[in-house]
């Protein structure tokens, strides 16, 4: 079965967030020098990787609807947008 692209983003997103909360578990248990900023970094991470990947769709959407021709005036695509 072939994977999009859309997909494949999702799943390396799933597998990164993942590792993200390994990393942030590991992170809280030890005690070393900047461990704070570590800490802090991976929930922020955390929080802006699923957003990047929702931009990436979405961009990804759009660059196909143009890529396609949708969009054109006077298609039922513009009427909904108005």
């Amino acid at each position: 079965m072939k994977k999009t692209p859309k997909q494949i983003a999702a799943i390396l997103c799933i597998v990164l967030l993942v590792l993200l909360y390994v990393a942030t578990l590991v992170v809280a248990l030890l005690d070393f020098p900047g461990s704070d900023r570590l800490f802090a970094a991976c929930l922020m991470a955390t929080v802006g990787l699923p957003i990047l990947l929702w931009i990436y769709i979405w961009l990804y959407g759009k660059y196909r609807e143009r890529r396609s021709g949708a969009g054109l005036s006077g298609t039922k695509d513009d009427a909904k947008n108005d």
